[in-house]
């Protein structure tokens, strides 16, 4: 009879070397991003009868680095230090440091590659672009910087989806997403194992990259929603460079104007026009906040005729200018152009 060897027996007889996974942090890098992509790899070791990573964190210079929540994180090596690996996730800061960008992006640019995957956590997929890494893969970013990746790099193929595996790119959204991400690459090794650690972080399922980063609308404007106040939205969403009248969301959505405002009013406690106002000014915001944009051609993105009418809507609605919002998140806008601010407060 043949004696029957257990798969533990015979990885152990036959082992293989650790892959070297690196994660490079970044001045307030978020926490929860690199726990989520660190922690899936320190229990595919603790679940194997062999480590198969052998993770390092690294910084510029090899000092803790300070998170986005306060929390540091001791290095293990400075850039300067590291030698052969065989992924490098970088999880940079959201806004983005520039100056410790500028030093990463160099070293990026300086490395040799050759065999090694790289990938980008957040906004570590713009260090990525900036490197001239990601031309012509497809790759993802928070949904929050979505458009100034792609204004700002048009040979990288930018998608909405969670994240996203492009031969040897691994680009995700940040947040939980860097776990799915994870659990995806631990998956095309070991279907089991990442079924098993997915387990271990009582994590119900394991997403797949083609899920969208946020919230379906129905679920942010409500469960009961009616469905033709969800569709008006996300026309309105959709058409904030040249909004529609409320007569032609009426028309497209299939009911009267009266019937549209009745939808508004009992469900959002506001006429259309006035919500379709606020969301062109929380897109306005968030260009004035992360782009070095023109006033001007901020209020032309977000349906804005005029920039005296632009200027008085946005005072109206956050009692300060569109310049006096500039100036408080960037001191320096006025007196010299930089890249595209990538990033917004809350972690990424």
């Amino acid at each position: 009879m043949l004696s029957q060897t257990s798969p533990k027996t015979a990885s152990a007889a036959s082992p293989r070397r650790a892959l070297r996974y690196v994660f490079v942090l970044l001045p307030q890098f978020s926490l929860v991003s690199f726990s989520a992509g660190l922690e899936p790899l320190t229990l595919a070791n603790n679940l194997s009868p062999q480590p198969l990573f052998d993770t390092t964190v690294v910084s510029i210079d090899g000092q803790p680095v300070r998170s986005s929540c306060g929390v540091s994180v001791q290095a293990d090596l400075s850039l300067a230090e590291l030698g052969s690996i065989d992924t490098l996730f970088i999880c940079a800061a959201s806004p983005l440091d520039e100056a410790a960008g500028e030093v990463l992006t160099r070293w990026l640019r300086q490395k040799p590659r050759a065999g090694q995957a790289m990938g980008g956590v957040g906004t570590g997929s713009y260090l990525l672009a900036r490197a001239g890494l990601l031309d012509g893969y497809r790759a993802t970013i928070h949904w929050w910087d979505m458009n100034q990746l792609r204004d700002a790099f048009p040979q990288t193929h930018v998608s909405a989806n969670l994240f996203e595996i492009d031969r040897d790119r691994y680009t995700c959204s940040g947040g939980t997403a860097a776990m799915d991400m994870m659990l995806h690459l631990i998956g095309q090794q070991d279907a089991a194992l990442a079924s098993q650690i997915s387990e271990q972080l009582v994590c119900e399922r394991i997403r797949g990259g083609e899920e969208p980063q946020r919230v379906p609308l129905r679920s942010r404007l409500g469960a009961g929603s009616h469905p033709k106040l969800v569709e008006a939205v996300e026309l309105m969403e959709a058409n904030l460079e040249e909004p529609l009248s409320s007569d032609d969301l009426a028309h497209h959505v299939g009911v009267s104007r009266r019937h549209l405002e009745r939808l508004f009013k009992k469900q959002l406690d506001q006429v259309p026009s006035q919500y379709y106002l606020e969301l062109r000014l929380e897109q306005a915001r968030q260009l004035l906040r992360t782009t070095e944009l023109a006033v001007l051609d901020v209020a032309r993105r977000c349906g804005f005729a005029s920039a005296s009418y632009f200027s008085t809507a946005y005072r109206n609605h956050y009692q300060l200018t569109p310049r006096e919002e500039r100036r408080s998140h960037n001191p320096l806008a006025s007196t010299r152009r930089l890249q595209p601010k990538f990033g917004h407060s809350s972690p990424q």
